[in-house]
């Protein structure tokens, strides 16, 4: 039977367990830097090691869902749990200069890196999201995890092709974010918010503009710290292109300002479905002196 391993159990990495488990995995193996993290990683069933080449040693996959600005140290990390060879999968937002950097260190070591770009938000699919491949092991991985029903396309190219796909996509998505934060928030303080999403509908046809924009807020204000990393390694993504990031370095700053302010929030106006109170609530976490900035 297939042996896992997750190094970084944040949202991602429990779901990923969490499907591994539910699809028949046998064995489970995780690390993480946070002592919370490794709780939650124990309270789920899987066995929690006291280092990251630990827990990759025990391991024939290691998927590697950690932080845009931790992805790189996580994979130098692995040194030393890597000579039986397993699939390291990098998971992580980052720029093909970073998933380049990051296959140098694990095939160093002995693994096998294989490049994986997820482009949809895990939670709802969880282990089916689509994901992009990239790298001389993608095949073999790809052929490994049929039985777990992962929605898996070979990208070719050589490393860090599939990930400029994400971040390309980043630049919208991220975008659509901040943008859709920082417009309601300035309709709200004006009282023209209806009127707003009424002009956006007929300029660009969405079924329930409203729903959109809380939803979208929303995803600011809960993740907006991993956001500002992946944003900053999307106008690394930009600048290598030799385009200046204008628009992407601007974007990682309402992240991390909408971050911030989620953590002001409880959690029930966080959660709340309502685009008023949600505007609220982050007008009343915002300190006068952000506001006026």
């Amino acid at each position: 039977m297939t042996r896992f391993a997750i190094i970084g159990f944040g949202e991602v990495g429990g779901i990923f367990a969490r499907d591994l488990r539910a699809r028949g995995a046998g064995e489970i193996h995780a690390y993480d830097i946070a002592e919370a993290a490794r709780g939650r990683a124990a309270e789920a069933g899987a066995t929690v090691h006291d280092s990251a080449p630990a827990a990759a040693a025990a391991a024939d996959v290691v998927f590697v869902p950690v932080t845009a600005g931790s992805a790189l140290a996580a994979a130098q990390s692995l040194a030393g749990g890597l000579g039986h060879a397993p699939f390291v999968v990098d998971v992580n937002s980052v720029s093909p200069a970073t998933k380049q950097a990051a296959a140098q260190a694990v095939q160093a070591a002995g693994g096998r890196y294989v490049e994986a770009a997820v482009m949809a938000s895990v939670p709802p699919k969880g282990l089916r999201s689509p994901i992009l491949l990239g790298g001389p092991d993608a095949e073999a991985f790809k052929a490994l995890m049929a039985p777990f029903g992962m929605d898996l396309t070979i990208f070719p190219g050589p490393i860090g092709k599939a990930s400029s796909v994400k971040m390309c996509r980043s630049v919208m998505v991220k975008g659509l974010e901040a943008l859709t934060t920082e417009c309601m928030l300035a309709a709200r303080h004006y009282g023209v918010e209806q009127e707003v999403l009424r002009s956006l509908s007929d300029t660009l046809p969405h079924e329930d503009w409203r729903g959109l924009a809380r939803y979208v807020i929303s995803r600011a204000l809960i993740h907006g710290k991993r956001r500002a990393e992946e944003m900053r390694e999307v106008a690394r993504t930009v600048q290598e292109a030799g385009i200046d990031p204008l628009l992407s370095a601007p974007i990682a700053e309402r992240q991390d300002w909408a971050a911030a302010r989620g953590r002001a929030m409880s959690k029930a106006q966080l959660a709340t479905t309502d685009l008023d109170e949600l505007l609220d609530g982050i007008a009343a976490a915002t300190p006068p002196r952000a506001a006026a900035e």
